[in-house]
């Protein structure tokens, strides 16, 4: 894993839903060991380091375009560094550290055949380039996302996916329930996902019950981001190990129980 730290400049900060921003950066480094992959994500930090929060903020890639030599980031406002980073502007600038962790092997997950994406609120943020990456690869995934009430950023998704599903806890849009009621792992020969715990762990047992491999992109508090400080150690079947560096993706029977 190869990470970089440097200055970038805010080309536009949006707002799409109450708590929910997306961030475009300029991103022109030319060297491939930096171009982002899907699944990875980048520390951001804008304020001193005399400033609150201590730590800078883990935020996965949303999309990445070479040609445009544009980074998309989308974040919910949360805390006090989310908070500071959803009052930049264009022509501020912050600090990145990145691209981090392991992501998706999306050459790998094409090849396996029939591809669900499967995620769960803010948990749809790395399935953009996800998706992205598979549909280059020759694969249009199908899409299944779950929200509390109204979607947000599913119109990007469109030219890379073969269907979309969404579901609503509030019944607002599409299905009423969750997103596990309407995913069906038998009609696939790989489930990708990302979002809440629960969520997550919800898919893999469908997944599990009908022979289906699952993998599933994991959030934890980080320090670091480079598995220096092993703040963001899990324990999984196979020994500890560190969402920032050896995850954040990872086989997700390592990482959940059937039970």
């Amino acid at each position: 894993m190869s990470a970089t730290n440097c200055k970038v400049g805010v080309l536009a900060q949006e707002t799409l839903a109450a708590d929910i921003r997306r961030l475009t950066v300029a991103w022109t480094d030319p060297r491939p060991e930096y171009r982002p992959r899907a699944g990875q994500f980048f520390m951001l930090r804008s304020w001193s380091a005399a400033e609150t929060p201590v730590l800078s903020r883990p935020i996965s890639v949303h999309d990445a375009d070479a040609e445009a030599g544009t980074l998309t980031f989308l974040y919910q406002v949360k805390g006090e560094g989310t908070q500071k980073l959803a009052a930049l502007r264009p022509g501020d600038t912050l600090s990145l550290t990145g691209p981090c962790g392991n992501g998706f092997d999306t050459a790998a997950a094409a090849a396996a055949g029939r591809v669900a994406v499967v995620g769960g609120g803010i948990g749809v943020a790395p399935l953009l380039l996800l998706c992205k990456e598979l549909a280059a690869a020759g694969c249009r995934p199908e899409l299944y996302v779950g929200f509390r009430d109204e979607p947000y950023a599913l119109e990007d998704f469109l030219p890379y996916c073969g269907a979309i599903s969404v579901a609503t806890d509030s019944g607002a849009v599409g299905y009423h329930g969750l997103v596990t009621g309407i995913l069906h792992p038998e009609n696939f020969d790989l489930v990708l996902t990302c979002g809440p715990n629960v969520m997550m762990q919800g898919v893999y047992r469908l997944c599990a019950a009908a022979g289906v491999p699952c993998l599933a992109s994991l959030e934890r508090r980080m320090a670091c981001g480079l598995g220096a400080c092993l703040g963001c150690t899990c324990h999984t079947k196979v020994g500890p190990r560190t969402v920032c560096q050896d995850g954040p993706v990872f086989k997700a029977e390592e990482v959940f129980d059937l039970a």
